[in-house]
């Protein structure tokens, strides 16, 4: 397993990570009882995985918990990092419907203080904002509050996830010149790399770290969504229509032969495509058993892609269509 610098901190984190959300709620084709995600978690550990990153809505509380439950006695070999920004206290989550969001002072805090207690520590190495908006990024006085969490040592530094689904260029842009932004995660894989790509250069010149989510283009890249496969309506998944996934498995295929004369399947080209990008952090490819743990663990062998074989991917993708971004309303 390769370690890179979180940003502009001194905190080293494993170039794959686990997303954590995963484990908590059945957006993904699976539910997955308690004891299988201990042991999913343990393994993640034991494959050198160092990060783990979650946020306080996934379940209401579940994944945090499980995370302080396996790691409470090896606080300190672990990297742990979580959001905040949801309030789901008095909602139901059904769906993949936004709950009301909150990013106050009083709301924070007690955020801040209940994620502590549900992950059985008394700091974070990285606190984040959960799919704010541009108001939010512009907004100083939510940032004064992460800042006097640093001050405090409650947490080491903070991260801005944005979302939902893929877009928010300018409030990835704009977090990164707050000066403790040390990370911004985004949707980002060799099908979708816009605006990953933007983002991955600013951060470059930032030194922020960009964490990479969805690696796996939601199965087409891993071979488990294909023209034939039916798509739950509660699954995570059921955004992306059938002319899509059309549209993306010929993009497979185009990419399939510098996948093949490097030895590779599609997965591992994608996983190493996005490792080696400069501005880039760490990875959390979506998994859902032991098993695919230590097979996206296998996939961190330091072997990356050639700079002739990133500059043939990225003219490859841009003769592809581009598509909609998600994006703040010019009125808000």
């Amino acid at each position: 397993m390769n370690y890179n610098r979180l940003g502009k901190t001194d905190i080293k984190v494993s170039e794959l990570g686990f997303g954590a959300w995963s484990i908590a709620l059945d957006w993904w084709g699976k539910k997955i009882e308690e004891d299988e995600a201990k042991k999913m978690l343990r393994k993640a550990y034991d494959s050198g995985i160092n990060f783990f990153e979650t946020g306080d809505m996934y379940g209401k509380g579940k994944s945090e918990k499980l995370i302080g439950e396996v790691f409470k006695d090896m606080r300190n070999e672990i990297v742990i990092s979580t959001k905040y920004g949801y309030d789901f206290s008095e909602v139901e989550q059904i769906g993949h419907s936004e709950l009301p969001q909150k990013f106050d002072e009083k709301f924070t805090r007690k955020a801040l203080r209940d994620s502590l207690e549900r992950l059985q520590t008394d700091h974070l190495d990285m606190y984040g904002l959960h799919n704010p908006k541009l108001r939010h990024i512009r907004d100083d006085s939510i940032f004064n509050v992460l800042d006097s969490f640093i001050a405090d040592e409650s947490i080491k530094t903070y991260q801005v996830a944005l979302g939902p689904a893929i877009g928010w260029t300018q409030e990835g842009l704009e977090a990164m010149d707050r000066p403790n932004v040390s990370a911004v995660q985004t949707v980002y894989n060799i099908i979708e790399q816009t605006p990953g790509n933007e983002l991955m250069r600013k951060a470059e010149e930032k030194n922020v770290g960009i964490l990479v989510r969805v690696p796996e283009a939601s199965g087409i890249l891993t071979g488990k969504v294909n023209a034939n496969t039916k798509i739950d309506e509660k699954d995570h998944r059921s955004v992306r229509k059938g002319e899509w996934i059309k549209a993306s498995l010929e993009k497979v295929e185009q990419l399939r032969p510098i996948a093949d004369r490097n030895g590779l399947t599609i997965t591992e080209l994608a996983m190493k495509f996005i490792m080696s990008k400069k501005g880039f952090a760490s990875v959390f490819p979506t998994v859902v058993s032991e098993e695919e743990v230590i097979n996206y663990a296998g996939m961190t062998d330091g072997r990356y892609i050639s700079t002739s074989d990133m500059k043939e991917i990225e003219e490859l993708y841009n003769t592809w269509p581009s598509y909609e971004l998600k994006a703040t309303s010019q009125t808000n």
